[in-house]
């Protein structure tokens, strides 16, 4: 589908589209290349939080613990969807948190990323960043993660495969999605 196309198709929903799902689904990676395909800016949530911060994500793990990260990504969140329509990436816990998930619900359109274990370990191998996986083996890390957070991801608006597609491919996936959803009736009188 052509970016203008993309872009009229997509237009029903009026609202910023939030790309959810665990760490290593390949919620930057669509989400970017979901802004450019339709047009939209693109935000990484976790990048907006080490602003509003003033240091890095493993740093606030650190020096305040996880309750204080998650209480300025819910405030980071909710000021990026009071804003400008966009395209957003959020942390792999960010949909875990109750109020997030309901300012999201409110005023975006959620996209789950789906990506089995071994896709998600892989994409987040030698990757050092990711406080959560610091702290023991990863892939027992990432399964119980991924097992505990699949049913709060499932109750995105959206649910698209990742695992073994292209990002292209995939982009192309949540594009159709979301246009299917835009489709439905009464989301073009603004009603998702």
């Amino acid at each position: 589908m052509p970016p203008e196309a993309a872009s009229a198709a997509l237009a029903p929903a009026q609202r910023s589209i939030v790309m959810v799902g665990l760490m290593g689904a390949g919620k930057s990676a669509i989400g970017k290349r979901l802004a450019a395909r339709i047009g939209l800016p693109f935000v990484d949530t976790d990048r907006e939080v080490e602003t509003a911060a003033g240091c890095s994500i493993a740093e606030i793990f650190e020096l305040y613990g996880e309750t204080a990260f998650r209480d300025v990504e819910r405030r980071v969140i909710l000021r990026l969807l009071e804003g400008a329509r966009g395209v957003m990436a959020t942390g792999g816990g960010a949909f875990m948190d109750p109020q997030t998930r309901a300012s999201i619900k409110q005023r975006g359109l959620s996209v789950w990323l789906q990506a089995d274990l071994d896709t998600l370990v892989r994409r987040t191998a030698k990757r050092t960043h990711r406080p959560l996986l610091n702290s023991g083996d990863p892939r027992e890390i990432l399964a119980r993660l991924l097992a505990a957070r699949e049913p709060v991801y499932a109750l995105a608006d959206l649910h698209v495969q990742s695992s073994e597609a292209s990002p292209d491919e995939t982009t192309q996936r949540v594009v159709a999605a979301i246009a299917a959803y835009c489709a439905e009736p009464g989301v073009a009188a603004g009603s998702p």
